[in-house]
């Protein structure tokens, strides 16, 4: 993993205190806060990346453990435990001092608490595979209605993907080989994402169905007639009203919903809610018409 100066990305020294740290970040989050910086990249990545620093200096026990073990201060314990278990390695013999380095058991243990399956075993070997990198993408409902490459940086490499269509919010998809890198003979880690949909849209999701709720005024509901809607992907779609029709009954639209994910051609349902609305404002002609029609009710 690449290290990463987080005093450098706040703009302050190693002295600097607990204050200092929390009125650079204070300063900085202002200045790159996605809502300043709207559809700016570089902006983005920067806030992530003073967040990051921000959480691991404003925290005492974890800036401990990064001043001392600098990228690999989330393995701290698992250093200082090897550490541990290495000088209980010593052994005495009369005046003479001996001593053992790891054995292979012990290299084996340490490595796969501190990296999880980092020291995997192939043909009777151990081979170093690399750690898996996790991240998150955020994407706008209207950008997952047909499959599209997108291009995420994952320690300053970019990574260019097709996103399928119909993809899940909280959905987790896996890249093989995109995680740390390591040297011949090793096995690169995978890249998981994890994909935050968030709907920009008029109409309600529910797996690969959607749900619109369409406002009816009174005439039309009575005598019924034509209504044009739009679709989620902006396709007009006329709908046929029946006469009588009541205020929360609901038509289905087979097929106008979601794609449905890696099923090429697929698709949910549509399903839209009538709210008939009373008229308003009523004239003195109208009112009369309305009760003449009361009366022969």
């Amino acid at each position: 993993m690449k290290y990463i100066d987080y005093y450098k990305i706040l703009g302050i020294s190693k002295t600097a205190s607990e204050k200092d740290v929390k009125s650079a970040y204070r300063k900085l989050a202002r200045k790159y806060h996605p809502d300043v910086n709207p559809n700016n990249k570089e902006a983005e990545k920067k806030f992530k990346e003073i967040n990051e620093a921000n959480e691991v200096l404003s925290n005492p026990e974890h800036r401990k453990k990064y001043d001392k073990y600098g990228k690999n201060w989330k393995h701290a314990e698992e250093f200082e435990k090897a550490n541990t278990k290495q000088q209980q390695n010593y052994a005495y013999k009369g005046n003479r001092k001996t001593y053992s380095k790891f054995n292979e058991e012990d290299f084996s243990d340490f490595f796969s608490s501190m990296f999880g399956n980092s020291f995997q075993q192939q043909r009777g070997q151990q081979v170093f595979r690399g750690r898996d990198y996790r991240t998150e993408l955020n994407l706008k409902l209207t950008d997952i209605l047909e499959s599209k490459k997108h291009t995420i940086t994952i320690n300053n490499k970019n990574i260019r993907l097709t996103i399928p269509a119909g993809i899940e919010n909280g959905q987790v998809i896996k890249i093989k080989n995109q995680g740390e890198k390591v040297e011949a003979g090793g096995i690169n880690g995978d890249l998981y994402i994890k994909f935050n949909i968030i709907n920009n849209t008029n109409f309600k999701r529910d797996k690969n169905n959607l749900y619109l709720t369409v406002n009816l005024n009174l005439y039309k509901a009575i005598l019924g007639g034509d209504l044009i809607i739009s679709s989620v992907d902006h396709k007009k779609l006329k709908l046929n009203i029946k006469p009588e029709t009541q205020n929360g009954s609901q038509v289905k639209l087979k097929g106008k919903g979601m794609p449905i994910y890696k099923k090429e051609g697929q698709f949910g349902d549509l399903f839209v809610k009538f709210d008939v609305k009373i008229p308003t404002n009523l004239t003195p002609k109208e009112k009369e018409l309305f009760t003449q029609l009361s009366k022969l009710r």
